[in-house]
């Protein structure tokens, strides 16, 4: 949220006019009449915006852009006949400019879009303190060999396509790939495309234009141009409607865009990072994927088993989130018993690693005692029973579909507990349930 904002103008009706508007908009505003009283006010306090004439006395726009802070974004107003050096200044890490004379719709628009982009750098700084501090935990041979690859693929520069199943940690490799690589500096935005309606995703990608819409009050920065120089995390991207897909496909190639009912293209510089759940070779037999855009995204796979079948991993996975939530909750260390360890060891997993940090996490804040025991862990019994029934040489796809609809009948149809048990989404829930729909009343 931009709370505090530095305006810096020689002329004092612009100062005026600029204070008038962000005032109106609940700022907090400090004026400087030229460059070099900008440059004291930023050594003495701290701002989120700056918002900077490029040509001042004494001191430059540019001037006031080298002094300011990393966290500070930095907007430059400049004439007509400059706007090549604002757009030199955006290479040095200036955040945006305005061109003079603008109007206040153009003012709050720039408030707008950079307040779209501390919230999104702070929605997505689990991931990236997941990446600095990760879950990158592996004893098994087939998490090694992903790990030994990491380096290599950070430092490219190609699209990463990651499957595997909810819950094995695909948002946490993607957010180590961006850690790793020479874009770390720059902005990490996931987009859920599974969380977001159909109806609005085109505007999360690539925003829209004020009036363009019903709703559409002001013009909204999509996510494509606020992760500009950085990466881009497209989460389960199967979940994209297919019509859509083709203004995707066309994004990623050409790295030019325009908002929803804008006119005027826009040009990124994004690395493409995309993750989902599904069996990609059934979504495009299926027509639920564009075979051209998985290809152009899928050009370095990486594909994450499931824990149950990298059973090496449980301990160390459940000792690192002990240490973790204990951390988090300000408790003492706990140590966990050999029952308990079995107990974890003999568990299915349908929810992968997230359900174990769940599972793991509940323990550390419901149980006081030090010693984790097997009593402790309050698994889902029902998974567990039906784990043991299954079958001999049953395939992963019949195990999965068995699992989903005997967990629905456990919980009276009830979706959301359902995909809460699972973890999934419900909307995950619903597409699968949609492909065995043929056989099956839900």
């Amino acid at each position: 949220m931009i709370e505090k904002v530095l305006i810096a103008d020689d002329e004092p009706l612009m100062l005026r006019f600029m204070s008038d508007v962000l005032k109106r908009k609940g700022k907090e505003v400090v004026l400087a009449k030229d460059g070099l009283e900008a440059i004291q006010f930023i050594e003495q306090e701290a701002f989120d915006l700056v918002i900077t004439d490029m040509k001042m006395p004494r001191k430059t726009g540019l001037d006031v852009l080298k002094a300011a802070s990393p966290n500070m974004l930095v907007v430059l107003a400049t004439a007509h006949g400059t706007i090549e050096s604002a757009v030199e200044a955006m290479k040095l890490g200036a955040f945006h400019y305005l061109i003079k004379p603008f109007s206040p719709d153009a003012l709050e628009g720039i408030l707008e879009k950079a307040e779209e982009h501390l919230r999104l750098i702070k929605e997505n700084k689990f991931y990236r303190d997941d990446a600095k501090h990760p879950r990158l935990v592996a004893e098994s041979p087939a998490m090694k060999r992903i790990l030994a690859d990491l380096n290599k693929i950070a430092k490219a520069h190609a699209s990463v396509f990651i499957t595997g199943e909810s819950g094995t940690g695909k948002e946490v490799i993607a957010a180590a790939i961006h850690e790793m690589s020479s874009r770390s500096q720059y902005p990490f935005i996931r987009v859920n495309c599974a969380a977001i309606p159909e109806t609005l995703l085109e505007s999360e990608f690539f925003g829209h234009e004020k009036g363009s819409f019903t709703g559409a009050h002001v013009r909204k920065t999509g996510r494509f141009e606020l992760a500009d120089r950085g990466t881009l995390l497209l989460d389960e991207v199967t979940e994209i409607p297919l019509i859509l897909q083709p203004k995707l496909l066309r994004a990623i190639q050409e790295q030019e865009f325009e908002r929803v009912g804008g006119t005027r293209p826009i040009k990124v510089n994004l690395r493409f990072l995309a993750t989902s759940n599904r069996n990609m070779q059934e979504a495009i037999e299926s027509k639920i994927f564009r075979e051209d855009l998985y290809y152009r995204l899928n050009v370095v796979p990486i594909q994450i088993p499931p824990l149950r079948e990298r059973r090496e991993d449980i301990l160390p996975l459940a000792k690192h989130f002990l240490e973790k939530f204990c951390k988090e909750n300000h408790k003492p260390m706990k140590t966990i018993t050999e029952a308990a360890v079995k107990k974890l060891l003999d568990y299915p997993w349908p929810g992968n690693v997230r359900e174990l940090a769940n599972i793991i996490e509940r323990t550390v804040v419901l149980d006081f005692d030090p010693v984790i025991d097997a009593a402790h862990l309050y698994l889902d019994s029902t998974v567990t029973a039906q784990s043991k029934e299954l079958p001999k040489g049953i395939t992963l796809h019949e195990m999965e579909k068995r699992l989903i609809l005997e967990t629905l009948d456990a919980n009276h149809q009830n979706r959301t507990k359902t995909a809460e048990i699972l973890g999934i989404s419900v909307r995950t829930l619903r597409n699968k349930l949609h492909e065995y729909g043929e056989c099956i009343e839900i």
